[in-house]
């Protein structure tokens, strides 16, 4: 696959930047009388032009007349700022429940032009299959789109059995593909730290390859096992929730990438390690993460979390270079992309004020791409093939009694452990809490907003069904909300108050291939199609957050008033992030990376 309108390389590109540069050969377009951002030296310099060629910029400096020919498109910028594009250095396009396609088209008028992209999500459903779809229509598109092969499906071996997994001679292959930029986040932070041999085969064949590790080491530990983590490899991690944190990252030669995604809101507390413990900004990096689609259509994608880190006390010129030229030079692409400077591609944005950024202009390898707020360029998609719109295998029509919990016989109450949500945040708690039994079954308890959890295969057929309980979500009266997109392994998670609305909101998103269903009093509130992998949606990102929307105001119908908590909803079968998760094989302990009970020893 090839990108549909690929940029020459540099050295294609060389002679004519020259001659472009010295006035012997007219630019393609020039912009005139802007402020130049310049993120190598951290200056905005005013009365500044910039002229391209080939997709390149070929000249930035004071005066571009001398590249101006008969037939060179000019631009005014009339003092605006010339930003570098904006470059995500860590999400999964999975998450904003859009192709690649349709997420390019959503995030273009936000100024986001490259992105580096994790397609973990759909390689634990599809496999490498999966993964090389994503990467060739990320070639397709206007803007730089490169991806990381997935590095864990399963993302905790032996507690969670996904659609397919991934290999060691699945990532030697990926990394000949065009397109791939390193190895996504190294989530099996325990294979790493004991030294698992599969783990090290997809490391080491990354960097034969000459490309980047991505980190993830979501445990608060900064000892030894931190230190093994390091040791092992990966060049980043976006983990980090405090700044602690950061720091350690940064100390060991790693990359910290602060995010602010949909629900993850973890820049305000690591920003500190520059604003105020003075360390180098050049060794941090911003990114999202994990974005809905109603965030990317309502409040924007990378301008958003530039904007939050200024409003955080960053220096703005700082908070661009963080999300510029310190992501390209991580993934080794300074003299590519990230600045403005000669031969890097020519993104740009045109905006009227560096600290609340609004994007009135955005060109993308020497492009117009966006005017406005609105997109000016074609995303093309790939004709998607029929299979991967039919993922959600249940083996069977569900019924109240397959969420039924027995309790152990002869017990009038037990003490479960219970999934606590943290709103906001990644992480969840292992809570304990005594239940009532009723007729030999356990139940939930409205008024201690504990509620029922179900994992429900969906790759195999089995009809394997998990039950356990969850808190946090504050759901009230008889309803279920049912999902396939389930972090990492992505079966079927399924919250409900009630047995029978959670076995009809199962079975709905049997029949339609996947997605999100709201269930309330016997009646579907809201429902959001995903028919590709059971994950994403082709249709437009509008009409996808449309649809998201109707699912959040659902979700408050029913009690629930978290932020974000259809995100924290997707990821309670996430077993490599502590402390408690559901799986297809059961409780996942994540502290000790091991399966638990359900219910607690008497006496424990």
């Amino acid at each position: 696959m090839k990108h549909r309108n690929p940029i020459k390389s540099w050295a294609e590109a060389a002679p004519r930047l020259i001659g472009v540069a010295a006035g012997r050969e007219p630019a393609d377009l020039v912009i005139l009388d802007g402020v130049w951002v310049n993120v190598h030296t951290r200056e905005a310099l005013a009365g500044h032009d910039i002229a391209i060629a080939d997709g390149r910029f070929a000249y930035c400096g004071p005066d571009a007349s001398h590249c101006i020919g008969e037939n060179t498109e000019v631009i005014e910028a009339q003092g605006l700022y010339m930003v570098p594009g904006l470059c995500d250095a860590h999400m999964h396009i999975e998450s904003g429940m859009l192709t690649p396609a349709q997420f390019a088209r959503a995030v273009i008028p936000h100024g986001t032009t490259t992105m580096f992209t994790d397609p973990h999500e759909i390689a634990n459903v599809l496999g490498l299959r999966g993964v090389k779809l994503m990467h060739d229509e990320a070639l397709l598109q206007p803007i730089n789109i490169f991806t990381q092969m997935p590095s864990c499906a399963p993302s905790a071996p032996g507690l969670e059995t996904t659609g397919h997994e991934i290999t060691p001679e699945d990532v030697a292959e990926a990394m000949t593909w065009p397109g791939i930029i390193g190895l996504g986040e190294m989530m099996n932070f325990p294979g790493v730290i004991a030294g698992d041999s599969k783990m090290l085969a997809e490391i080491a064949a990354t960097q034969n390859a000459g490309k980047t590790v991505g980190g993830h080491y979501a445990s608060p530990d900064l000892g030894p096992a931190f230190h093994a983590y390091a040791a092992g490899g990966p060049a980043d991690d976006h983990e980090g929730t405090c700044e602690a944190d950061a720091m350690a990252r940064v100390r060991q030669g790693m990359r910290a990438m602060m995010r602010l995604g949909s629900a993850w809101y973890d820049v305000e507390r690591q920003i500190t390690a520059i604003t105020e413990q003075g360390l180098d900004p050049r060794n941090f990096i911003l990114c999202t993460d994990d974005s809905h689609s109603g965030t990317l259509v309502r409040e924007g994608h990378m301008n958003r979390v530039v904007t939050h880190a200024i409003a955080c006390g960053c220096d703005p010129l700082v908070a661009l270079q963080m999300a510029t030229i310190n992501t390209a030079t991580h993934f080794g692409l300074e003299r590519e992309l990230g600045s403005i400077a000669p031969g890097r591609r020519a993104d740009v944005i045109l905006t009227s004020d560096l600290r609340t950024l609004p994007i009135h202009g955005v060109l993308a390898r020497g492009q117009p791409v966006a005017v406005a707020g609105e997109i000016s360029v074609d995303c093309p998609h790939l004709a998607w093939p029929d299979d991967v719109r039919a993922t959600v295998h249940l083996g069977k029509h569900l019924a109240a009694e397959d969420f039924a919990i027995a309790a152990p016989e002869g017990a009038n109450r037990v003490r479960a452990r219970v999934i606590g949500v943290v709103e906001n945040q990644a992480p969840t708690k292992a809570l304990s809490a005594e239940l009532p039994v009723a007729d030999g079954r356990v139940s939930g308890d409205e008024r201690r907003d504990i509620c029922q959890i179900a994992l429900v295969e969906r790759h195999r057929g089995t009809g394997g069904v998990v039950n356990g309980f969850v808190s946090g979500f504050g759901y009230r009266g008889r309803m279920a909300i049912a999902s396939t997109v389930a972090h990492d392994s992505h079966h079927m998670i399924v919250v409900g108050t009630d047995r029978d609305m959670m076995a009809a909101a199962a079975n709905r998103l049997g029949e339609v291939g996947g997605g999100i269903t709201v269930w309330k009093d016997g009646a579907e509130l809201a429902l959001v199609e995903l028919p590709i992998a059971g994950l994403m949606s082709d249709a437009p990102a509008e009409d996808v957050a449309a649809s998201a929307e109707r699912m959040v105001h659902a979700m408050a119908d029913c009690g629930c008033r978290l932020n974000n908590a259809y995100m924290q909803h997707s990821l309670l079968a996430l077993v490599v992030i502590p402390e408690l998760r559901i799986s297809d094989l059961g409780l996942v302990d994540v502290s000790r990376f091991e399966l638990t009970d359900l219910f607690e020893p008497e006496g424990g």
